[in-house]
């Protein structure tokens, strides 16, 4: 696997030879480390690349200049330097020793003197390893070289230190058993599990950010459920463990958390239908959350009915209220709670008995969220009567017919009246304000229920609308 590696790191020469050969005439170590050593062990290519130094951050700048193509000093007060040469993406830092306050939610930076004990401060053993350039020396102090052979995730000292350092360590275990499919090493869980609670320290910016990258991830069921079995989830995203509904004793419901994983894993699997780039975290994390109203919804009825009334509308509120919670933007939590309070809508389609205005109004209603809730609702189907399951295909098939022949005919996607604001004004012979508003929900109204009217149809409508509301 070193051979390999190194093998590997001479393709992308003469970018990172050329760069250690600079810093070794200026008499500064130069090394290759941590994410882009593992993903070369593992055959993952990427354009960006992680270095460390014995440099300061000055003297980092000084040497790129001249050489790269654009240089920035974003990290600098991290002790790092970015800068792009050609198509690849740079960051050399400072060899670091961090000291941490157990209170704090950032670790204090100090400089270090040494590769090895630059390593030592980093979260797992697989990131862990470095290159030294320009001689291409393996350095690898903690087995991070046998971590990734035997897919294991372990840290270079006790788990415990680590996560008692930063947190959100527990976080990234989790995302890297997501991403690679590794396996945490027990003493890893046992430390997770035991310092659950420690993650409360750290920003909801930065849990944002992992949870975003855990669930964009290959295979974002595994971490998911390594945060719920550590009781990390409890913390981060409590309403997911809460699925978790107790059962009663007629099985009158089916295991509503392992229903949403299985939700997620085929929205992954039909994302291929989307236009957006992908993965597509809202669509996933509308899968992954799309029930949450049902603890707060759960009521039984009789012996042998239990019923969620409601419960995408509740869904939708606690979406939004979680989303706040962990800083994400506006844009996305208007996309997510869009999603799971319409992603009951489809089930009153039935046999396809829906008039024209029905399709419409829905089309309307799911706004640019469209394609995506086609996804969610495809992908809420888990039922194991395969008749059913063909039935709700077969159904959702002709509904997005019946929605691409409107489209086609009636330009949906930019559904308005036949008339706007300013007609609506000169016609009725008045002045910007509330009326204007009412008028034209009226016309809406009349363009979903029958279609597009044509401007004198919709003038005769509006005179006829305003002389009976007068």
């Amino acid at each position: 696997m070193q051979r390999r590696a190194v093998q590997a790191l001479l393709q992308l020469a003469p970018v990172v030879d050329e760069l250690g050969a600079r810093f070794a005439a200026a008499g500064h170590e130069l090394a290759l480390v941590g994410g882009p050593v593992r993903d070369i062990l593992l055959g993952r290519g990427s354009k960006d690349l992680d270095f460390a130094t014995s440099a300061h951050p000055d003297v980092i700048e000084r040497l790129l200049s001249g050489w790269a193509d654009h240089v920035w000093d974003i990290g600098k007060a991290f002790g790092t330097i970015g800068c792009r040469k050609a198509d690849w993406v740079l960051e050399i830092t400072t060899y670091r020793s961090e000291s941490y306050d157990p209170t704090s939610r950032k670790p204090e930076v100090q400089y270090g003197d040494s590769l090895e004990g630059d390593l030592a401060r980093r979260d797992f053993a697989m990131n862990a390893m470095a290159v030294r350039l320009p001689s291409h020396q393996f350095v690898d102090p903690y087995g991070g070289i046998a971590d990734v052979a035997n897919k294991r995730i372990r840290t270079p000292g006790t788990p415990e230190d680590s996560f008692s350092d930063d947190p959100l360590r527990m976080m990234r275990a989790a995302r890297f058993a997501a991403q690679l499919g590794f396996t945490p090493d027990p003493a890893v869980v046992a430390a997770m599990t035991a310092m659950a609670d420690r993650i409360t320290i750290v920003s909801a910016e930065r849990v944002r950010d992992e949870l975003i990258k855990l669930i964009c991830a290959d295979h974002p069921r595994i971490g998911l459920d390594l945060l719920v079995s550590t009781g990390l989830a409890d913390h981060v995203l409590p309403e997911l463990p809460a699925l978790k509904l107790a059962e009663d004793e007629h099985h009158r419901h089916k295991d509503v958390y392992q229903h949403s994983l299985t939700v997620l894993d085929q929205a992954i699997d039909l994302e291929s239908r989307l236009s957006v780039s992908t993965p597509d975290f809202v669509v996933r994390f509308a899968a992954l959350i799309h029930d949450i109203g049902k603890p707060k919804t759960r009521r039984f009825e009789g012996e042998r009915k239990v019923t969620f009334h409601h419960h995408d509308v509740v869904g939708a509120k606690l979406a939004r209220k979680r989303m706040k919670a962990l800083r994400f933007s506006n844009e996305q939590i208007d996309q997510v709670s869009k999603l799971i309070e319409l992603h009951l809508r489809f089930h009153g389609y039935g046999g396809g008995e829906w008039t024209d205005s029905a399709v419409r109004r829905y089309v309307r209603d799911a706004g640019d969220q469209l394609e995506r809730l086609h996804v969610l609702t495809r992908a809420d189907c888990t039922t194991r009567n395969r008749r059913k399951a063909e039935q709700l295909r077969a159904a959702y098939d002709d509904l997005e017919v019946r929605i691409g022949r409107l489209q086609e005919q009636e330009e949906l996607d930019a559904l308005r009246p036949d008339l706007d604001g300013n007609q609506i004004m000169q016609i009725l012979g008045i002045s910007p304000g509330r009326e204007v508003g009412e008028a034209y929900k009226f016309l809406m109204n009349l363009r979903l229920d029958e279609g597009p009217l044509g401007e004198d149809r919709a003038r005769e409508e509006l005179l006829r609308w305003w002389s009976e509301r007068s």
